[in-house]
């Protein structure tokens, strides 16, 4: 259904180290009833726990086998056990996932009452859920890795609420039946009638998109098409354009070239995440950025929550 909410928490921003102020690399994203987790760095639980957003999650992404972007888990799989889960966690991934599964299920010892289920991705890969999808996409950081994209299904288009009363639908609950595409029967001019949701909506609208690529150089030209149009694109920005050459040797993207990706990508917003620990101000980072990519610019601290409305 259109409306649902869609939240985004940034529960770890950091690079390979955490900082005093910037804890593993960790997203949150809320959409409706659903909770899932983008990587889960060290430390991710009491980010959960200041964001005030709890334990319920319903599924975990990785992007790649660095420890940084899943050491988390170990931790809160044991906690959602204490607090006694019963219904299965799925951690999807690329190649490996099913190993470092049996590592979560056999390190603790401690008894899991819920199933952990191991499902691998590769490029062009989909997850369905209830009204979006995650699409898996590879990228490049020298190992296996993945970025994702949420994506949700198109919305209905406008209602008329005049057209719909002049085709004899009564205000009420059929006007509902028709925003969810349903056919309804009428009474007209002393007859039974159907009115078609076609006759009473618009277009349909698309609904909204957020991108992350986890760790990775520029894949723009890899994921033009699954991309474009993003509300939100959450870009690795370990460097600044300063130290592009190291960004290249390490299989990593500057400020600077996240900029040119949300740029090429039309994206609506730009968020620089995976900030090394050598930074101590990320005002380069927003320059550089700045000086390719022409919409807004976020980076975010730990704990930010951003809120992704609909563009119409």
């Amino acid at each position: 259904m259109s409306g649902e909410t869609l939240q985004v928490y940034f529960l770890g921003t950091a690079g390979a180290l955490p900082t005093p102020k910037r804890n593993p690399p960790c997203i949150m994203i809320r959409r409706g009833s659903d909770t899932l987790l983008f990587d889960c760095g060290e430390g991710c639980q009491q980010q959960m726990m200041r964001a005030r957003t709890g334990f319920t999650i319903d599924a975990v992404f990785v992007t790649h086998w660095h420890a940084d972007h899943f050491l988390g888990i170990f931790g809160l799989v044991q906690t959602m056990a204490f607090m006694g889960r019963d219904t299965p966690l799925a951690i999807y991934g690329p190649e490996g996932v099913h190993k470092y599964v049996e590592y979560v299920r056999n390190m603790g010892r401690y008894t899991l009452r819920f199933p952990v289920d191991a499902v691998r991705l590769d490029d062009g890969d989909t997850v369905d859920f209830d009204g979006y999808s995650v699409h898996a996409f590879s990228t490049d950081h020298c190992i296996e890795s993945l970025g994702y994209v949420l994506r949700e299904d198109p919305r209905p288009g406008r209602f008329n609420r005049d057209r719909a009363i002049e085709l004899g639908v009564a205000p009420g609950p059929l006007f509902g039946n028709l925003q969810r595409g349903e056919t309804v029967r009428v009474a007209r001019d002393g007859a039974a009638a159907e009115v078609h949701p076609e006759d009473v909506l618009g277009d349909p609208r698309p609904g909204r998109k957020v991108v992350y690529t986890g760790d990775t150089r520029p894949v723009t030209h890899r994921i033009r098409n699954l991309a474009a149009g993003a509300d939100l694109l959450i870009h690795d920005a370990t460097f600044d354009d300063l130290a592009a050459d190291r960004a290249a040797e390490v299989c990593h993207s500057t400020a600077g070239e996240a900029g040119a990706a949300a740029e090429s990508l039309k994206a609506r917003m730009l968020a620089l995440v995976h900030v090394s620990s050598r930074y101590t101000s990320t005002g380069n980072h927003i320059q550089d950025a700045g000086n390719n990519y022409s919409g807004e610019i976020k980076v975010p601290d730990d704990l930010t929550m951003l809120e992704i409305g609909y563009r119409s």
